[in-house]
């Protein structure tokens, strides 16, 4: 039996440092193919990044269902997570292509397809109170991605997303979403998801957009395959 090491880092938090989805980042080398996915599982986060190689960027993404060939969180997350190891990245090298990486300030933002990821199912509730009060249970299938406007001139949303389909009952923030919703609305947009997680937007026709966010770090894990 052998101990994995696994970075943990909390990804699109609030400008005060809160909230956030938590994020498992594990040197490839130390999980054969065959377990990774099993790994994942047993961390349980919504994704868990196996960086394959540091030079190039080159990570792969597992829910704990299933591999992801793009993600949000997992790429912002890895870039900074780089970044504060004194290896910043320009881009990342994911099974979809490739995810070039960009800072500003405390923000580490990607670009990307916007048709990249899980398809989700949009309902655009008429307040954020809605929004809130929507009941994980009733949402036992597939994708489903709730949200409102907060302040439609600023360009700020309240939403919240549901994965069972990813073994996920609720996604604290999803990069991917977002950016399809920045495309379906064609404008840059500050998305407060889940219990208060901040993700950023900019919209870049006609089929690309950033997202962007905070990072923190958290403990390591260890687990044992």
């Amino acid at each position: 039996m052998t101990a994995v090491h696994v970075e943990v880092v909390r990804v699109f938090t609030d400008p005060h440092g809160r909230f956030g989805n938590p994020l498992g980042i594990v040197d490839g080398a130390s999980v054969p193919p065959v377990e990774r996915q099993r790994v994942a599982a047993e961390l349980g986060y919504s994704e868990t990044v196996y960086v394959d190689d540091a030079d190039t960027g080159t990570i792969r993404i597992f829910t704990p269902t299933g591999e992801m060939t793009f993600a949000g969180h997992p790429t912002v997350g890895t870039a900074w997570w780089f970044h504060s190891q004194g290896h910043p990245v320009d881009s990342l090298e994911v099974p979809a292509g490739t995810i070039p990486v960009s800072y500003d300030g405390d923000l580490v933002r990607v670009r990307a397809d916007t048709t990249w990821g899980s398809r989700w199912d949009w309902h655009q509730l008429d307040t954020p109170e809605a929004v809130l009060a929507a009941d994980p249970t009733s949402y036992s299938a597939g994708h489903t991605y709730l949200w409102s406007w907060i302040d439609e001139p600023a360009g700020t949303v309240r939403a919240r997303a549901f994965a069972p389909a990813m073994g996920v009952p609720e996604d604290e923030a999803t990069g991917s979403a977002v950016t399809q919703l920045t495309a379906h609305l064609t404008r840059n947009l500050l998305v407060v998801q889940g219990r208060g997680s901040h993700l950023h937007t900019t919209w870049h026709p006609p089929a690309q957009a950033t997202v962007g966010g905070r990072v923190l770090p958290e403990p390591p894990r260890s687990i044992t395959i």
